[in-house]
């Protein structure tokens, strides 16, 4: 059993007879009356994220997870084929439990949490960033400049991203995954 203060962002619980990944949490000691954390959690099972607050100090059923390196292999429908890097093995997940799936291009290396009693595979970790190549987007124009304008851009992976109007097709563009945002684009 843990309690509160044991609370950090990727710790899977027990909560409401589900398993919830903590996204986001923040302590907060108001001025009068009990300190308390408020958290945001993911479910592993249906991807739904509901907002939380526990009383400092209170008990929380904690989840025992390992986290392995994946590499991306295939998409099929709406199963996504992964192999384990250290033993080879394979397995198939839905995609409703990776976080950004359109973001994810074949050979991408991701973290997969396990819940260690029944090694039943939780949820998928994307990396910070991926970067994709441009495929399709409308030439920029000149003189439309005046504040941060955005332009609609398909990459690799058929994800829609917006990028700067300066953004060719064939430029290869780094993405936040958490986000889907573009970041900046990259030189090779």
């Amino acid at each position: 059993m843990a309690t509160t203060s044991d609370i950090r962002n990727g710790l899977c619980i027990k909560y409401n007879n589900d398993i919830y990944k903590i996204v986001e949490f923040l302590h907060v000691k108001p001025g009068k009356g009990p300190a308390f954390v408020r958290t945001k959690l993911k479910s592993v099972t249906s991807g739904k994220v509901v907002d939380n607050t526990f009383p400092a100090g209170r008990k929380i059923d904690e989840v025992r997870v390992e986290t392995h390196k994946f590499q991306f292999l295939y998409p099929e429908g709406d199963t996504f084929h992964f192999m384990n890097t250290q033993d080879y093995n394979q397995i198939a997940l839905q995609k409703e439990t990776i976080d950004a799936p359109d973001l994810l291009k074949e050979g991408e290396i991701v973290t997969i949490i396990i819940n260690s009693e029944d090694e039943m595979p939780l949820s998928v970790d994307m990396p910070q960033s991926v970067i994709l190549e441009v495929t399709h987007t409308e030439p920029g124009v000149k003189g439309n400049t005046a504040t941060n304008a955005t332009k609609p851009a398909t990459v690799e992976t058929g994800a829609r991203i917006n990028v700067p109007l300066f953004i060719n097709e064939g430029d290869k563009i780094k993405i936040e995954t958490a986000k889907g945002t573009y970041q900046e684009r990259v030189k090779e």
